[in-house]
């Protein structure tokens, strides 16, 4: 895609970030693909087969290797262990994403629960010589009260699991949800606009999230961008990876993504989670005075779409 046309797309959309006006300003950026959930169940208009070759096949043509931080329960069927099998052959970091993919900041569940969700999963992944002791919260809710943020906290900690963060927090699923819809009542749709509209949303979130790290650090940090095992990536992942390196962003494997300082910080905010540079300007008295959330609820990019008529 163009300048012209993502520039007119931003436009459209509602988006506040302006593109780079040359691929020199973002050479030192570096980005890592993490992906989540493993939800090969919900395939439509791909096979999960097919998906599953198409994005490792990506992963492959740009020599990188991602995280896929799995939901157990996901590996409860045979199909879904083949599956991952494949991600495991490849070398790509296979992290824990829990057992039943549960919302720490539900009132029902308490620490000891999620911890030994987090236990059962393990239990599964530890089958896999990927599998390392990278966690990723589902939803990146990380406690909405002291006793869950800081008793799991300390439950990875004693348990030697790193927090799989991410920098760059994104609503692909929200778009993937309207693709869904538009291709099972119209399987031979244009999915040009669906693929022009995730390219925009995910570069804008990129800027916001990269303009908040020197805010906050003074410095870009080694990110990590939240995308998910569905169909848009199974479709759209090429264009993603292309779409950064045509504007200097360098992409890097996930692990050495993980080795930045940033990823080690325990932001004291409540409630905690999302992104990690949200988190730390959170934290920062300076920076959350003028804070402004980037609408990571999906409402906003719903509207967008709908506005677009996606």
């Amino acid at each position: 895609m163009n300048r012209r046309t993502f520039s007119k797309l931003i436009a459209m959309s509602g988006f506040s970030w302006a593109l780079p006006k040359s691929g020199a300003q973002t050479k030192s950026r570096e980005i890592a693909i993490t992906m989540d959930d493993f939800n090969w169940q919900n395939a439509v208009y791909q096979s999960a087969w097919d998906r599953n070759k198409s994005i490792l096949k990506v992963l492959d043509a740009h020599s990188t290797k991602a995280a896929l931080f799995v939901v157990g329960r996901n590996l409860e069927r045979e199909e879904g262990k083949q599956l991952l099998t494949e991600w495991d052959k490849s070398g790509h970091l296979i992290g824990n994403h829990t057992y039943s993919h549960q919302d720490l900041h539900s009132p029902e569940i308490t620490v000891e629960e999620y911890t030994n969700d987090i236990l059962r999963a393990e239990k599964v992944l530890s089958e896999f010589k990927g599998f390392k002791k990278y966690f990723r919260f589902p939803a990146l809710r990380e406690g909405d009260t002291v006793a869950k943020r800081d008793g799991v906290r300390d439950f990875l900690a004693k348990a030697k699991y790193r927090v799989g963060h991410v920098t760059i927090d994104t609503d692909d699923w929200m778009i993937t949800t309207r693709l869904t819809e538009r291709v099972k009542s119209d399987p031979s749709a244009n999915l040009k606009p669906y693929r022009d509209f995730y390219l925009a949303h995910m570069w804008d979130r990129a800027q916001y999230y990269n303009s908040l790290s020197h805010r906050v650090l003074g410095r870009s940090v080694k990110h990590t961008i939240l995308v998910h095992y569905n169909l848009l990536n199974g479709l759209f992942l090429d264009d993603l990876i292309s779409m950064f390196k045509s504007k200097g962003w360098q992409l890097i494997d996930a692990e050495e993504a993980f080795s930045d300082p940033v990823f080690s910080e325990k932001p004291k905010v409540l409630p905690a989670g999302q992104s990690i540079i949200w988190g730390l300007a959170k934290a920062n008295p300076t920076v959350s005075r003028t804070l402004k959330y980037p609408a990571e609820t999906g409402d906003d990019v719903l509207a967008q779409m709908k506005k677009l008529g996606l």
